[in-house]
């Protein structure tokens, strides 16, 4: 497999490649945007505080009351799986299944996205990349991406200090950890931790703090329009969205592809305000109950 960077006609602060790929991007050849056999197909990702804010089957979602929520500062994402499908019914798998990251058993038997083989991206940057002519020729409707692990900052409140705070927080399915850097403390896990699991650092000056914990089952928005008609399984983050047009893949191609994979963080990091003044305040027992994505729009340019 040989990847370069690209340089897609949108412009991009910066670009990620994947060292390796799987399924139907195994094949990798040097990519050029004068287009013909070598043209790629690159997967954005861009994160929007003002997209809407949809609930787990896809309908605006309005805070509850006795909540508040924020709408972090991304610093990077990573995905487990990416999968192009033709209609609302096509079943979980049933489409083109274009990346899947690598599993481990290591954390006891059970399979793991294994996070010390995870690959990141920031706003405007690229996560996944390969040969459009690894693609399936077919018309797509919907774009499915499983999401795994989010770096973010937020702003909370202790001590009478504001504190601009950084979140790790693993949304998928089940991770194998050994060690990961919220910012600039690592914690040591070596254990598989289920959806939801989570870790926040803040300084101030003459303070600091790590902090970790484990969010309640089903607590992750997961947003699915068509979970009537092509369901996902619980304790997933398979987040799926629709193209405003359908991407339609002839299998003749001779430019690059570029799909900006919209993701909502609109007021995404929630949690319990009990003194109803709208500051995250972890110290008064206020507690997180929802870091999920709140939707996404893919977007072919």
């Amino acid at each position: 497999m040989d990847y370069k960077k690209n340089k897609p006609t949108m412009k991009l602060t910066s670009i990620i490649f994947l060292a390796f790929c799987s399924f139907f991007f195994q094949s990798c050849k040097k990519s050029n945007d004068s287009g013909g056999a070598s043209a790629y197909v690159n997967f954005i990702f861009k994160f929007d505080s003002t997209q809407a804010r949809l609930n787990g089957i896809g309908q605006p979602s309005l805070m509850p009351p006795g909540h508040a929520g924020q709408s972090p500062r991304f610093n990077s994402m990573s995905a487990h799986y990416l999968e192009l499908a033709p209609g609302a019914t096509t079943p979980l798998g049933a489409g083109s299944v274009l990346y899947r990251a690598p599993e481990t058993t290591a954390g006891g038997g059970v399979a793991a996205i294994d996070f010390s083989k995870a690959y990141f991206a920031g706003n405007n940057e690229i996560f996944l990349s390969g040969p459009v002519v690894n693609v399936p020729v077919g018309t797509y409707n919907w774009l499915r991406v499983s999401l795994a692990y989010q770096n973010y900052n937020v702003n909370l409140n202790a001590l009478g200090q504001n504190i601009d705070a950084t979140v790790a927080s693993f949304i998928g399915f089940n991770t194998y950890i050994t060690t990961f850097k919220v910012k600039d403390s690592t914690i040591n896990v070596n254990a598989n931790k289920l959806q939801g699991y989570w870790a926040v650092e803040g300084h101030v000056p003459g303070f600091g703090f790590v902090s970790s914990g484990q969010s309640a089952p089903g607590a992750t928005t997961v947003p699915n329009p068509i979970f009537a008609t092509s369901p996902i399984p619980a304790g997933s983050c398979v987040v799926t969205g629709q193209f405003a047009s359908p991407l339609v893949i002839t299998g003749k191609e001779t430019t690059t592809i570029n799909i900006v994979v919209s993701l909502s963080t609109n007021k995404s990091f929630e949690w319990i305000d009990t003194n109803a003044n709208g500051v995250y305040e972890p110290l008064l027992g206020e507690q997180v109950v929802d870091m999920g994505i709140r939707g996404m729009i893919p977007i072919k340019l």
